[in-house]
């Protein structure tokens, strides 16, 4: 089966700084197979046997832990997720320029029905549409400082989820051959 891993906090901020073809290496030293990363991120695609997401997520967790020194936290989705995530985005997500268009996604632990319930969002300045384990996320650039968007760094929530712009989840879903 084809995953993707994407590992929160890697090479942001100059903290768990991990070079892409170590990260790489680190995954095919797992047993896993077609491994590629894209951008310097931490996204990850793989091929694997295993079918269950969490014991995969925990296996990449302790390697990272144990290669790279760096305590980050791994959400693994199949293919088929993503291709999900793509194809069911609001109509016209991604296409007016004026907005930052981001995907929240959340590990399996956290349900983003909750979540949205408390989402901070800033009428005029900031849409939010539920998905399937995401949340779709945009805000007007022009007013980007006036966003509540990235008031969920102080939420419980927070650390269950992850983030990609939305160019870059359309081409991880073309990497995954979706």
């Amino acid at each position: 089966m084809v995953y993707l891993a994407l590992l929160r906090g890697v090479n942001v901020g100059g903290k768990n700084l991990i070079r892409m073809d170590a990260l790489k290496s680190a995954f095919e030293g797992l047993g896993f197979t077609d491994v590629k990363t894209y951008i310097q991120s931490g996204n990850v695609i793989f091929s694997s046997a295993e079918k269950d997401k969490s014991a995969i997520a925990k296996k990449i967790r302790e390697e990272i832990r144990e290669t790279f020194g760096a305590d980050t936290d791994i959400l693994v989705f199949t293919g088929k997720q993503i291709r999900t995530v793509v194809a069911e985005a609001p109509p016209d997500y991604g296409t007016d320029e004026a907005w930052k268009y981001d995907v929240l996604f959340f590990a399996d632990t956290c349900n983003p029905e909750d979540v949205i319930l408390d989402f901070p969002v800033r009428e005029g300045v900031d849409r939010i549409h539920l998905g399937r384990q995401v949340i779709y996320a945009a805000r007007l650039k022009s007013l980007a400082s006036r966003s509540h968007i990235s008031r969920i760094i102080g939420m419980p929530f927070y650390r269950s989820l992850s983030i990609r712009n939305w160019n870059t989840t359309r081409k991880l879903n073309e990497l995954l051959g979706n």
